[in-house]
Order: C-alpha cells, then structure tokens, then sequence
C-alpha cells in the first residue's frame, strides 16, 4: 500500500511567524481536520506537534547531515530548471508581495520571468489574520536591519 499524498503549506516568513493552513489541507484528497477530528490525540495536540517538527526541520536537517545546504541546493537547482525552461509551474516561493507590504511565500506561478503570478490561497480568517502578522513580522525586521545599516553607514 502506498502512502497518501498530502496537500498542505505553510505560508509568510519561514520562521517562528510561520503560517499553516490546516483549512485546507488534505491527506488522500480528505479535509486533515476531517480525518483527524475522529483521532486521539486530541486535534490540537497533534497540530502542535506538526508545526513544531515543520518549524525545526532545518536542526533536524544539520544534526543529521551537520549542514542544511543540501536541502537549499537541491532547492536553488529546481528554482533554476523552473527558470530556464520556462515551466510556469506553480510553487511556493518568496517574492514580494504588495498586500502585505514586503516579501513573504506564498504559491505563485513561476516561468523565465520569474514570479508571474501571486496565488494566494483559501484562507480560515484566524491564518489570513496570522499571514499578516507573518507580514508585520517580517517588515519589523527590515526597519531593525534598516536602521542598523543606517546606524553603521554615520559611523564612516
């Protein structure tokens, strides 16, 4: 028997602002929340513990290999294909998005242009709420590094 597919992603900046949209997730073409709400642990457990492994993948990832650049390789090599073929695929890839005022992920259609096309997903209002906070995470960090670039360049 083969495993069932699974269609789920995780959204925004890829850190602790993270953002999984179990709304629409799908194990073997079922709604997760559906499958599971007939499980024990409790559903809320089980989500916890998800996020955890996804959100420290990357320590998982080092401890096993003591480096993460194999992952990012194999990453940066099928952005590239993706590019030079002019596959117009749809990924989840960073780009800036002008809703949320700064670069984040999101699916977007990708060719030799490269981002084409922003797809932005059916969203429950607690992860479109969650996906601009992710946002708002992301561009207090770009005034932080801005203001220390700002910083470093009156010390010259």
């Amino acid at each position: 028997m083969s495993p069932a597919s699974v269609d789920a992603m995780v959204l925004g900046e890829h850190g602790t602002s993270q953002v999984y949209v179990w709304s629409s997730a799908r194990v073997g073409g079922c709604p997760v929340l559906d499958a599971l709400a007939q499980r024990d642990p409790p559903l809320e457990n089980f989500r916890n513990l998800i996020e955890h492994e996804v959100r420290y993948a990357n320590i998982a990832i080092i401890e096993g290999n003591d480096a993460s650049q194999y992952g990012i390789g194999m990453v940066s090599a099928r952005i590239a294909e993706i590019v030079l073929r002019n596959e117009r695929v749809a990924i989840p890839i960073g780009s800036y998005n002008p809703t949320y005022g700064v670069t984040l992920s999101l699916p977007a259609i990708v060719g030799r242009r490269g981002v084409v096309q922003i797809l932005e997903p059916a969203m429950s209002a607690d992860e479109r709420r969650a996906l601009q906070r992710s946002g708002d995470t992301l561009r207090s960090a770009l005034a932080h590094v801005g203001g220390a670039t700002a910083n470093l360049a009156e010390v010259d």
